[in-house]
Formats: structure tokens, sequence, C-alpha cells
């Protein structure tokens, strides 16, 4: 699996370039399905999850011309035959993962069966936004915050800190965004986490990405970003 992760999208030439790159083929030739899974534990998922498919919230994200676009609902997975979902899956060149909730969004890509099925595949791109970027790091850094959005005792609140581990570092995205829910997005803020946590760590503002091939792994950007690395952390 090829990653493309972002804080807000394709939100510009060069992440755009990348994720071409990564296709072997223009984003209008190649077909996609949009995960917005991550959505629901809020009160207002619902309406989010919805604005986020008609592309009010994610312009850069299903707005961008493929060839063709559906929608994959990872908590309906468990409830259908594998092989029907998984067909769907094998004539998709790419997997666009919504925002929201890290952890909820981690339990449901493992206990659907999607994570074990979509990883071999070195054709996919894996595209995520926001918490489908950060939920395949190590670590999440909204933990604290996931655990209090969900009901006490809740599965998905058990592994909490921990992200997927598809790579070996975390993310922390939007990043200097204005919105008041991202204040405590800052580079100090990331810094100190880092140093805290003692794992690799990218900043990333809403015009930065990350992008993964085999053993390439190379930051594309229009803005700001910055990289926290173990051994500088314990200094």
């Amino acid at each position: 699996m090829k990653l493309l992760l972002t804080s807000n999208g394709v939100t510009n030439a060069s992440i755009r370039s990348a994720l071409d790159n990564l296709l072997g083929r223009p984003v209008e030739d190649s077909r996609a399905l949009f995960v917005v899974t991550g959505m629901h534990p809020f009160a207002n998922g619902g309406e989010g999850a919805m604005r986020a498919l008609r592309g009010d919230l994610s312009l850069a994200l299903v707005g961008l011309g493929w060839k063709s676009l559906g929608l994959l609902e990872l908590t309906a997975l468990e409830s259908v035959s594998a092989s029907e979902w998984q067909r769907a899956l094998d004539e998709c060149d790419a997997l666009l993962v919504w925002g929201g909730h890290v952890s909820y969004l981690h339990y449901w890509m493992r206990r659907s069966g999607l994570l074990e099925f979509v990883a071999p595949r070195d054709d996919l791109v894996y595209v995520g936004v926001s918490a489908g970027s950060i939920v395949m790091g190590s670590r999440n850094c909204d933990a604290e915050f996931n655990r209090a959005v969900l009901a006490p005792g809740a599965p998905a609140s058990e592994d909490a800190e921990n992200g997927l581990g598809i790579v070996d570092f975390s993310l922390w995205v939007h990043v200097g965004n204005p919105n008041p829910i991202f204040a405590d997005h800052t580079p100090d803020r990331v810094r100190e986490w880092a140093q805290r946590e003692n794992v690799a760590t990218y900043s990333l503002d809403d015009a930065s990405a990350v992008v993964v091939d085999g053993e390439r792994c190379e930051v594309v950007s229009e803005g700001q970003w910055a990289f926290y690395s173990p051994q500088e952390n314990t200094q």
C-alpha cells in the first residue's frame, strides 16, 4: 500500500502531483472509494459525513475528478459477505479516508478486516485526511480527546493511545489552522508532545503531506512543516 498522508486533503499542486505519481496515472483515470466512518462518534457526525460526501468539506479529496467514486462504510463490512466488499476494493485504485475520531477509525479498520485486506496491496494508494492520516502512525496525539467522546468502556477506547503502526512515526495535522478547534495545534505543542512520547513526529499544516512509497518517505509541501526525531526528543 502506498500512502499519501495529508492534513486537509489535496490542497495544492504539489500534493496533487504526488498523488498522480503514486497512482501512476491521472486522477481522472482512477477509481476511488471514500470512507467517512471516523465522523460517526460525534454529535454532529452525521451532518459532517453528509457534508464530506457532498464535497462541502472535502472538495480537495472527493472533488478531484475521479473516474468513479464510491462509499465504503467500515461499520457495515462485518455484516456482509467479504467477497462483496473486497471485490469493490479490488477494482479501485485509491482508498480515501476522511477524518474525525482516530481511535474509532482505528477500531473499525481492524474489526472490519479492511486493514488486513488492503495492507499487502502494492498497487493501492491510501489517501488520509486528518484522523485518516493520524491513524496510520505509531501513536495517536488525539487519544485524550477521543476517549472523552466515547461511552465509558467502549471497545474503541481500549487502545486509544496507539495508531495502526503502518508507518513508524506519528503525525500532528492542521498545525497553525486558525479554527478554534485546532487552537492547541501549534509547533510548540507538537514538539512538547513528541518529546514526552519520544516518537518520531511530523508536524503538518494544511498545505503539507507525507508520501510513503516502499522505502521512500518524504514531505510534499507548499506551507510549513517540521519533523522531530526520537534522538532530538531525548536531548
